[in-house]
């Protein structure tokens, strides 16, 4: 068994040209032992967001807190603390944070997918 703070992860800072304001940590993954599932927690700053992209593989999102919108089938919806997604393969999506607070989510990706 393996028990930590996701806090105590070294983050991945994201900013580009279609992302911004994004700290990414994998908090359970390849390196762990994890042989089916890589656990990410993202933590998106006020006027946040990510990029618009689409990948192979599902993944489930849990909003641990703040709040936001979620881009699916080209509209936004509104997400919040307690909020749960499943994003279906090849779907086109992007989170931004709506609200003044972090939004954190955490997702579950197969492990055979990028891990961040």
């Amino acid at each position: 068994m393996l028990i930590k703070r996701y806090t105590e992860i070294e983050p991945a800072h994201i900013n580009h040209e279609t992302a911004t304001g994004i700290t990414g940590r994998v908090v359970i993954g390849k390196k762990d032992g994890a042989n089916n599932y890589c656990m990410r927690v993202f933590e998106i700053a006020p006027a946040g967001i990510t990029t618009q992209h689409s990948h192979a593989w599902e993944h489930e999102i849990f909003v641990h807190s703040g709040k936001g919108e979620i881009f699916s089938d080209g509209q936004w919806h509104k997400i919040m603390s307690g909020t749960v997604v499943f994003v279906p393969e090849n779907e086109v999506h992007q989170l931004r944070n709506t609200g003044k607070e972090l939004l954190t989510v955490v997702n579950i990706i197969p492990s055979d997918a990028p891990e961040l």
